[in-house]
């Protein structure tokens, strides 16, 4: 029988069983409870936008989208949104996705910290970065209503959760600061370690090895 959540019906298939498997494993609460928001709250919003998506690719990349900052998964020298995605898109393929699907859910997870890009690709890859500003920034909160917001955080708890999304965000980035140019998960670094210095985009191009 299918689990329903605020409406939201997650797909009863050994792939979906086999992804919830590998990341309960992997993450820990924080994280676990989170990714799994992130798919309802993009459904939730991509419905109500009239979106075609497919669950089961949405559910990949939901659960997948933050695997890169587990211990399980992180590299020492990748940006975690790649890793999250290398690893969706391998798991997809061994589940008999096709190439463009494993593509698909790839670049949603690879775009999720990206603004704007995701909403002018596929329906999954649009509706992982809507659950992922809504459970992560609070944008559009007024789109859902006050039942779903309730049955969903019921189904899975946020206690103290931008502290502690914040410090995996950290832990899983502290060993690789060089993987934070260029985005906004420098912000992260900064905030935890003042020691920390941004490289600056300026200084990249003033000192790059052109002549004038």
């Amino acid at each position: 029988m299918s689990e329903v959540v605020a409406g939201v019906v997650v797909p009863d298939t050994d792939l979906v069983r086999a992804a919830t498997s590998l990341v309960r494993e992997a993450a820990d609460d924080t994280l676990f409870h989170h990714s799994r928001r992130v798919f309802l709250w993009g459904a939730l919003k991509a419905a109500a936008r009239g979106l075609d998506v497919d669950l089961e690719l949405a559910y990949v990349g939901g659960l997948f989208h933050d695997l890169g900052l587990t211990t399980a998964h992180a590299t020492e020298d990748r940006r975690f949104e790649i890793d999250g995605a290398e690893v969706a898109r391998t798991f997809l393929l061994e589940h008999g996705r096709s190439e463009a699907d494993a593509r698909n859910v790839w670049l949603a997870i690879a775009l999720h910290t990206t603004p704007e890009v995701p909403e002018h690709l596929s329906p999954e890859v649009f509706a992982v970065a809507l659950g992922v500003k809504t459970d992560v920034l609070g944008l559009g909160l007024d789109e859902l209503s006050a039942e779903q917001r309730a049955e969903v955080v019921a189904a899975h708890p946020r206690p103290d959760f931008k502290n502690r999304i914040l410090r995996a965000f950290y832990d899983g980035m502290a060993h690789r600061p060089d993987t934070t140019y260029g985005t906004m998960n420098d912000d992260v670094l900064a905030h935890f370690d003042p020691s920390f210095r941004r490289t600056d985009f300026v200084d990249v191009i003033k000192n790059s090895p052109w002549s004038e």
